[in-house]
């Protein structure tokens, strides 16, 4: 896999390359090396993947971009290093490296390049996150229940008086840098949040159901995979199923998202220009409110834009904040922003859009 992956920088060029066999080498090449980005494995002797990257980004932090297995468990530990501060990652295919990697390469080389661009967030060390699961094992091991998402919403001060039932729906799309971005956004949220969020991320779909738990574990909305066809309902967030497109239908028991067969029209998938203007054809603009977050491209900027124009409202990520600012810069130099807001202000955002005014 190490010679695979040098000889595809060698091939392509203008790289400087080094190699590491394991975490602790890769560590002593962190400084000696000081590399722009990092490819890294999750599954390594010594010190594995998540350990060498809570490591990179306490001592020299750099963008990594993971290697990951196409399983459930290589999308949980990817899902893991996205929120320690991994800026992207790539799956590694089936079968024989050696036959696939001429498809690969030009994937990881145009992540690597953008990762070298990218703006690192701030992470949480792997060391507080082991603290706090000990904790919770304790917890569960002396029988205390687990909080539950309305308890984990209890305690915020903010209160949204809900507008009628189904009087619209928050579009959301992200890209790189995407996963962390999407938990800052929906934790905040209570859970009578009132209109229904369909989220169009750049992902896999072996790795768009393990994310969707995992944001239903840590807010109070409720968080679910659009694999079949599903009715829109107020307090729910919505996920594309990946390498497919999630698109808005009207059926007979209501508004419904549905994931549809990938359209070659798109360059991403789940595209969110194709979910927004599938929106666009159900409801008025002021039934809609988009959010485009971190990630490269321009994908959603174009839709959002016109949303923008009808009147609908629209927020896009602020440079300041984003990993990546291609995505949510392309809809403000377009003049399709209705507002510009840093990552951690775009809850309070939506929240303040729904207020009656």
């Amino acid at each position: 896999m190490r010679r695979l992956l040098a000889t595809v920088f060698a091939e392509v060029g203008g790289f400087a390359v080094a190699v590491a066999r394991d975490g602790a080498e890769a560590i002593e090449q962190l400084h000696s090396f000081q590399p722009n980005v990092i490819t890294l494995d999750v599954n390594m002797p010594t010190m594995d993947g998540l350990a060498c990257l809570d490591r990179i980004m306490v001592e020299r932090p750099t963008p990594v971009v993971m290697v990951s297995a196409l399983t459930e468990k290589g999308a949980n530990e990817t899902l893991e290093a996205l929120a320690l501060g991994a800026v992207d990652f790539i799956a590694k295919p089936g079968g024989a490296m050696s036959l696939a990697i001429d498809a690969l390469a030009p994937i990881l080389v145009g992540k690597v390049r953008e990762a070298s661009k990218a703006r690192l967030s701030r992470t949480n060390r792997l060391a507080e996150r082991v603290r706090l699961r000990h904790g919770a094992s304790l917890k569960a091991a002396s029988g205390a229940p687990p909080p539950s998402r309305r308890m984990r919403a209890a305690g915020r001060p903010r209160k949204i008086v809900k507008p009628p039932l189904g009087s619209g729906v928050v579009l959301v799309g992200t890209s790189t840098g995407g996963p962390p971005a999407l938990e800052a956004l929906l934790t905040p949220l209570p859970a009578d949040f009132p209109w229904p969020i369909v989220i169009a991320q750049h992902m896999p779909s072996t790795f768009t159901g393990p994310l969707a738990r995992r944001l239903d574990g840590i807010c109070a909305l409720s968080v679910v995979e659009v694999s079949r066809p599903v009715l829109l309902e107020p307090g729910h967030a919505y996920i594309g199923r990946g390498d497919a497109d999630l698109v808005l239908a009207r059926r007979s028991a209501g508004l419904s998202a549905m994931a549809a067969p990938s359209s070659p029209d798109y360059h991403w998938h789940p595209s969110v220009d194709r979910m927004v203007a599938s929106a666009l054809d159900l409801l008025g603009p002021e039934q809609l409110i988009g959010v485009l977050m971190t990630g490269m491209g321009s994908d959603g900027a174009k839709t959002m834009k016109t949303l923008h124009e009808s009147g609908g409202r629209t927020i896009a990520e602020s440079e300041e904040s984003a990993v990546v600012w291609g995505m949510p810069g392309a809809l403000v130099r377009g003049g399709g922003a209705s507002r510009i807001a840093p990552l951690e202000d775009i809850a309070d955002a939506l929240i303040a859009a729904l207020q009656p005014q």
